[in-house]
């Protein structure tokens, strides 16, 4: 079973920090642009972050750029999302995302449409 599960989530103060992870199975993932979004109650989910196939080429929205580093391990077909400096507008439902219609992407894509698989989120509440 090709699955996406994401871990690392909670409940922090503004300031403080977190690591998402985001396992992957059922196949080999390091042919493809992985990605990390969120969804805050009533919103519509949103991309954070984005890495290619070989890590060297990463992208993130405005919001969390500084705060925010993706990365992923390929030997352990997992991804990573640190967020230092949490805010409460951080809350949210954080998505991981695999860009399985394209492999080599050199470029991580940051449209929900561009990911076919989608892990089940992890809670991120941010207090302030």
């Amino acid at each position: 079973q090709v699955q996406l599960v994401e871990s690392g989530g909670g409940l922090v103060q503004a300031g403080d920090s977190l690591r998402l992870s985001c396992a992957a199975s059922g196949r080999t993932f390091g042919d493809y642009a992985m990605g990390w979004f969120r969804q805050a109650p009533g919103k519509e989910r949103a991309f954070v972050a984005g890495i290619s196939w070989t890590g060297g080429s990463t992208y993130y929205a405005d919001s969390v750029k500084g705060r925010f580093t993706i990365s992923r391990d390929n030997a352990k077909n997992t991804v990573y999302l640190q967020m230092n400096s949490l805010k409460p507008e951080d809350t949210a439902v954080y998505y991981c995302a695999a860009d399985l219609s394209r492999r080599f992407r050199s470029y991580p894509p940051i449209a929900t449409t561009d990911y076919p698989l989608w892990g089940q989120g992890t809670q991120v509440t941010v207090s302030s």
